[in-house]
């Protein structure tokens, strides 16, 4: 029997952590600099090293803003990260064993948003294609749509609904946490921020970025706004020079650019589900849920997508929670079982 990695040790898990290095043609050469080498989580269930022909289903999750595979992983007092979770789940018998995959999409400006972007890099790609691509090459998994489904919390779940409607076949399943949804209410009230710090900087993106990079600590005003240039890397980049955005708004007036913003809701995945129904229709499961007491208003996002989705005459299994933004990890509790449930298991 195969020993266990120090990492999965250090989390008190029964099953083995392995950390993948891969290094990245689509991330290659981006405008940020950010490095095409990228790590991957990699969870593997009790008895896996003992069994050389069973193949396994995978879960594939993806960080929210801010975070990274490392983040993801972090062991914190009185908290479960999704790895634990899932090998909890696992000894409970509340799902089969299952590989689990932890995704790495940071950027210089805090996020992907696992968009294929000029300016950002094609994260969309790296997952579908590189990340997905390595683990069928290097694990035992059930290599076909059937086999993967995709999760994750924040941007992390705005990226699960995008890779499914983007590019379907890839997934036959996602779960949503709290994901980035129903723009018209959770972005425009933090326009003015960051109109109001680039004008701090002489409206220069890039001043404000190096000076956000120097500091030891930044202000909620600065997160904010740092998010939104995120956002705008993410959704409408102008050209392939670093910091070269189209902002959503009028930089000296602050008022809305509709064309601009136009851009950014052909994203939203509120307003893309209604013309994604082919793509929807394939998934086994669609699953969405927010706190009812989100500071981004995305539990108003998330009612959206689920009410497009049910629209379109598909299910969606939709819950709201007593909870706000943060740390709400524990519902991988609830989705992790869910996917489970409905993966291909072993061949």
């Amino acid at each position: 029997m195969a020993s266990r990695s120090d990492y999965a040790r250090l989390l008190g898990i029964a099953g083995d952590l392995r950390i993948d290095f891969l290094d990245s043609a689509a991330l290659r050469d981006n405008p940020l600099g950010d490095p095409s080498q990228r790590p991957v989580a990699v969870y593997l269930p009790p008895g896996y090293d003992d069994e050389a022909s069973h193949r396994y289903p995978v879960l594939y999750c993806l960080h929210g803003y801010t975070g990274d595979a490392a983040a993801l992983i972090a062991a914190r007092p009185w908290e479960t990260n999704v790895v634990q979770w899932m090998d909890r789940c696992i000894a409970q018998k509340k799902m089969p064993p299952a590989i689990l995959a932890v995704v790495d999409g940071f950027t210089r400006l805090g996020g992907s948003q696992y968009v294929d972007s000029i300016h950002n890099g094609a994260y969309a790609t790296y997952v579908v294609r590189e990340v997905v691509g390595h683990l069928d090459a290097s694990y035992r998994t059930i290599a076909r749509e059937g086999g993967r489904a995709v999760l994750g919390k924040s941007s992390g779940g705005f990226g699960s609904m995008h890779l499914v409607m983007e590019h379907p076949g890839v997934f036959c399943a996602f779960a949503s946490h709290s994901g980035d949804a129903g723009f018209r209410f959770s972005m425009l009230r933090s326009f003015p921020v960051l109109q109001r710090t680039l004008e701090r900087y002489g409206f220069s993106i890039e001043a404000f970025v190096e000076e956000f990079e120097r500091r030891n600590k930044r202000s909620a005003d600065e997160y904010a706004s740092i998010e939104m240039l995120g956002y705008t890397a993410a959704y409408t980049p102008r050209s392939t020079r670093a910091f070269d955005l189209d902002l959503p708004f009028d930089l000296k007036s602050g008022e809305l650019r509709d064309d601009v913003f136009a851009r950014w809701l052909a994203f939203d995945p509120a307003e893309r589900a209604p013309n994604r129904v082919e793509e929807l229709q394939r998934l086994r499961l669609r699953y969405i849920d927010c706190g009812r007491r989100d500071e981004y208003a995305l539990d108003i996002g998330a009612r959206a997508v689920a009410s497009a989705i049910r629209d379109a005459g598909l299910s969606v299994e939709h819950q709201e929670f007593d909870d706000d933004h943060r740390n709400v990890g524990y519902r991988y509790a609830v989705s992790l079982p869910a996917l489970g449930a409905v993966l291909d298991t072993n061949e």
